[in-house]
């Protein structure tokens, strides 16, 4: 079967000598390269982590609509947007102009929030939970938001005596880009989340790190959790497939830089701890020689159910040896797998 097979950079920079990124400039400029190379190597997908108060990628939507101009084939996306910091409204704008810069190619993932740099960092940006809502409840609830103005229905007054023209009736959000609302995915961290997404017509996207619900390693957590997303999808009767991604890190080892970089890595196990109030599984690392590494992923039985792969890529090593990376595996591990 198939497998999509894309990229995820959180976009990091320092301004250290060992880092190829010391700037966000250089981090923006080479994400854009980043993206052409990979097209070019075969890849399907690329995707970029939001976060804000933090030397990462931030604002998405500049980054998406240049790659959008500059690529033709490949999906372009996040990995995820926290929800807690946006205006629907201003991002349904921004989602749509990038969405029919790339010829609706986006596929953008959205969450509830993760641990971050500042202390209730959405508060900077104006929001606040409503009265007996939690932030997770808030940020659940500009998703709907957003999910209902993507549909693109009018629902604003039009003035009587307007400086341009309008159509009949009320108004939407400019500009819209159909279809755009079947694109849009959550970062789900349990099975609750993954059914929630799925009701609400988003395709499930899930990490390296998860909830801890059971002990079981993380692979086979996910797999539980995306059976249950697709049992979900199945029961609301969508009219589109939905979809599910898993994102790893795997570094295929074929040369001395490889090994260099890889070949002593000893994340080769999950491992479980708390975060913020919660008990989490983080995954392992995949580094090995193509043929090594074929025969490990087999055994992953989250990627055996998810659509899409996200290979997580080291930034700060530069635009060539990511895009080494990515090459290696869609034409040297990849077809050992069926995936092409």
């Amino acid at each position: 079967m198939k497998k999509h097979i894309g990229f995820l950079s959180f976009g990091h920079w320092t301004p250290s000598p060992q880092s190829q990124t010391r700037s966000a400039s250089d981090v923006l400029l080479q994400s854009i390269d980043l993206a052409v190379a990979a097209e070019e190597a075969g890849a399907d997908g690329a995707y970029f982590r939001v976060h804000h108060f933090a030397r990462q990628l931030a604002s998405p939507f500049p980054l998406l609509a240049a790659i959008g101009a500059k690529t033709s084939r490949i999906e372009i996306g996040t990995g995820v947007i926290d929800m807690r910091y946006e205006n629907p409204f201003y991002m349904t704008e921004d989602a749509g102009a990038a969405d029919l810069i790339s010829g609706g190619r986006l596929q953008l993932g959205l969450s509830r929030g993760s641990p971050e740099q500042v202390v209730d960092g959405w508060r900077y940006f104006g929001y606040a939970p409503a009265e007996g809502e939690t932030e997770q409840d808030m940020a659940r609830r500009h998703t709907q938001v957003f999910l209902d103005l993507l549909r693109g229905e009018g629902f604003a007054q039009p003035h009587p005596r307007p400086m341009f023209p309008n159509p009949g009736g009320l108004l939407r959000l400019e500009p819209h880009s159909e279809g755009l609302r079947e694109r849009i995915w959550w970062g789900a961290g349990s099975v609750a989340t993954a059914q929630w997404a799925a009701h609400l017509g988003m395709h499930m996207q899930t990490s390296t790190l998860k909830q801890d619900e059971g002990g079981q390693p993380l692979h086979i957590q996910q797999a539980e959790q995306i059976r249950a997303f697709k049992q979900a999808w199945k029961e609301a009767g969508h009219a589109y497939e939905g979809r599910s991604s898993v994102s790893r890190s795997i570094f295929p080892i074929v040369n001395d830089l490889d090994r260099a970089y890889f070949g002593r890595d000893r994340d080769q196990t999950d491992q479980f701890g708390h975060i913020d109030s919660y008990r989490a599984v983080f995954g392992r690392s995949y580094a090995a020689e193509p043929d090594k590494l074929i025969e490990q992923l087999r055994a992953d039985e989250a990627l055996a159910e998810a659509d899409t792969l996200l290979l997580t890529v080291p930034n700060q090593l530069g635009v060539d040896y990511c895009a080494h990376v990515i090459e290696t595996f869609v034409k040297d591990v990849a077809p050992g797998l069926g995936w092409r």
